[in-house]
């Protein structure tokens, strides 16, 4: 039965994607009666709802010395609640035919439900989400058994040369900020049940809530349902965010490792989300080093000069200002080598821009596979909780191929001038010679 209702559930999904992709995208807003922000689109061709609950719970909001204690909360939260444990909520869910998960990130914690439609799956599966968000029980032996599986994690992980690297290069971006907070195996081990439940408690609120609901429902119901899941929390008010993070100022860290390939990595804070750079940033880096093949960092690092099989660039703008990160790995003996032609495509870019055949290419292929970003509820779901989240304008997606094509060269030139800074870049490498 199970099986059979997959298969039927994987045939509506591929009937229905190509007609989504193409469909304008009407996102309706409101605020419930506690508080939460919410974000609904109308996707009626699929009987199923996907829900997404965004609270600004992320690690930029894990206490001093309590890092990791967002990514653990988020990650204990649906392990038991109300009055079921762990292994009642998964049985029932199963029986349901839906999925529970999330995930916490720098800036947020995130919990989804994916059910279908019908009376009899969709109540019993929101009486769930319902528990999760406002009954989670932080079993001690369940935490304890997912605080050893953290620590164990994160002491393999720093085995590794680019998780090492990782690690070292957000300290490096954003010292003292809490974007630099990383968590170690003594910050989680030192973790308790109280430090769980007060977090809880401050930051899983309706104020501090965005929720966002994609599927076959009318307004009413949605309404309906987004009151059922806000009235379960306490109405509670966003966190003071910290101040903003401090310009960044050149450094240079050079770690030690065994490894025989080097991992390095550049880069900067740059922008945050809703920045109107944004654009001209994103369509720039395309040609940069965000196209892949066609990108100049691969022409010139991994095409003409073979010191590199991958080489990359992005933005990922956050809350506050996120990172302009510049990745490759590269033999240790030619670390020095790789770094000086990055530095120097990175400083022609940014002194000339690209070119008109650059632009128009970079234009056409953002603005091209667009669609793919919403040719299922999915990843719609995804959008509208990135909009939601971020306060972004319920038209942002029905502009976003005008303002790709509205891109020009001198946008480009000026947006990369006033955010790339090669001269202030922080460069991390581990295993270089």
């Amino acid at each position: 039965m199970k099986i059979a209702m997959k298969r039927l559930l994987t045939a509506i999904i591929v009937l229905a994607a190509a007609p989504l992709a193409l469909a304008g995208v009407t996102i309706e807003q409101w605020t419930t009666a506690n508080g939460a922000r919410v974000n609904f689109v109308a996707a009626p061709a699929l009987p199923m709802l996907d829900v997404q609950i965004d609270f600004a719970a992320g690690s930029m909001f894990d206490p001093e010395g309590k890092a990791g204690l967002a990514a653990l909360t988020r990650g204990v939260l649906d392990l038991g609640a109300g009055e079921r444990d762990e292994t009642a909520i998964a049985e029932q869910l199963a029986d349901l035919g839906a999925a529970l998960g999330g995930s916490a990130d720098t800036d947020r914690a995130s919990v989804t439900l994916r059910t279908l439609t019908a009376r009899d799956k969709l109540e019993p599966a929101l009486a769930v989400l319902r528990d999760v968000l406002h009954r989670p029980h932080f079993a001690a032996a369940v935490l304890e058994r997912e605080q050893a599986r953290t620590v164990t994690g994160l002491k393999e992980a720093m085995t590794r040369p680019d998780s090492i690297a990782g690690k070292a290069f957000w300290e490096a971006l954003y010292p003292g900020h809490p974007y630099g907070r990383q968590a170690t195996p003594e910050s989680v081990a030192a973790l308790t049940r109280a430090d769980l439940v007060d977090f809880h408690q401050r930051l899983y609120t309706a104020g501090n809530a965005s929720i966002s609901l994609v599927g076959q429902l009318t307004r009413v119901q949605a309404e309906r349902i987004a009151e059922q899941l806000s009235s379960a929390l306490p109405a509670g008010t966003p966190p003071a965010l910290p101040a903003a993070p401090a310009p960044a100022r050149a450094a240079t860290q050079a770690i030690a490792h065994p490894a025989s390939q080097a991992h390095i990595y550049l880069g900067l804070p740059a922008i945050e989300r809703g920045h109107p750079d944004f654009y001209p940033l994103l369509v720039g880096n395309y040609t940069l080093g965000g196209g892949g093949f066609v990108s100049r960092l691969v022409q010139e690092v991994r095409d003409k000069r073979g010191f590199a099989y991958s080489v990359y660039s992005y933005f990922a703008p956050m809350r506050q200002a996120g990172p302009f990160q510049i990745g490759l790995q590269t033999q240790r003996k030619q670390a020095r080598e790789a770094i000086k032609v990055v530095r120097q495509v990175l400083g022609d870019f940014v002194a000339r821009g690209p070119s008109a055949e650059e632009l128009a290419a970079a234009k056409a292929n953002l603005s091209g596979s667009f669609p793919l970003r919403l040719d299922s509820n999915a990843k719609l779901l995804a959008n509208v909780a990135v909009i939601g989240f971020y306060g972004l304008p319920a038209d942002y997606l029905d502009h976003y191929r005008a303002n790709i094509e509205a891109v020009t060269v001198d946008d480009v030139k000026a947006a990369f001038s006033r955010h790339v800074r090669p001269a202030d870049l922080v460069t991390v490498t581990v295993a270089a010679d």
